[in-house]
């Protein structure tokens, strides 16, 4: 088996949040975690009017190329906040 390196975490917070901003542009993006693991909040008028659901899916939808593959450097969300300013 080849040894896979992953990135460090502070590549990755950057990678997912300069993706999720040019997905949701003028939202604010707070990012915590590492390993694979992360915790996204996003803030954005965008999401006014939507569901959690609709709100979340608009994230996901974003990220997903950074969840794929076979050595994805995301390989959990394990919490993520969406609101309205």
């Amino acid at each position: 088996m080849a040894l896979q390196i992953s990135p460090p975490p502070g590549e990755t917070i950057e990678e997912l949040r300069q993706t999720i901003q040019r997905a949701i542009p003028d939202c604010e993006v707070q990012i915590s975690g590492g390993g694979g693991h992360f915790e996204i909040r996003v803030v954005s008028a965008a999401f006014e009017g939507k569901k959690t659901l609709a709100k979340q899916r608009m994230v996901y939808s974003a990220i997903s190329h950074l969840m794929s593959g076979d050595n994805p450097p995301v390989h959990a969300i394990d919490r993520l906040e969406t609101s309205v300013p």
